[in-house]
Order: C-alpha cells, then sequence, then structure tokens
C-alpha cells in the first residue's frame, strides 16, 4: 500500500503522517509513507487544502486531521 501525506510540512501534516503511521501499524499493513511537500507535486492531485491523506493514489481526506481510529476505518476500507 502506498500512502502519501500531501502538505508544506506544518505541525498539522507532521500530525496527520504519525496518526497515519500508527494506524497503518495497528492494521499490520505492508505500506510505504511518503511525505509530499513540493507545492507542484500536491496542486498535481487538485487539492484545495492540506494536509491530505492520499492512499493508492485515491485521495481520501482533505483539509483536516483524523484519529488513528478514524484513519484505520479508512485505511480497512481501502484494503477489503
Amino acid at each position: 500500500m502506498d500512502i502519501k501525506i500531501l502538505g508544506t510540512g506544518c505541525t498539522k501534516c507532521q500530525k496527520l503522517a504519525e496518526a497515519t503511521n500508527a494506524a497503518a501499524q495497528a492494521l499490520n499493513l505492508d505500506y510505504q509513507l511518503t511525505k509530499v511537500t513540493d507545492i507542484e507535486q500536491i496542486m498535481a492531485y487538485n487539492v484545495m487544502s492540506t494536509p491530505a491523506l492520499v492512499v493508492d493514489e485515491q485521495i481520501k481526506l482533505t483539509g483536516r486531521l483524523a484519529s488513528v481510529d478514524e484513519l484505520m476505518t479508512l485505511l480497512k476500507a481501502h484494503t477489503a
């Protein structure tokens, strides 16, 4: 599973990356987490607000933080 956190490196982006990492580990997923901070790459996803979560090139969350539980639900639904 390819997971990307889109954001310029702000505190919210870092917290989303940490929570996503925790959720993926709790689910025992085989994943790679990448932080995308380049504004042009972020714009290529047509994301208007960050942080954003992209899983296997599908946008799952934009413009807000999510709890580890919510992220686990999103990631579980993606693997189903």
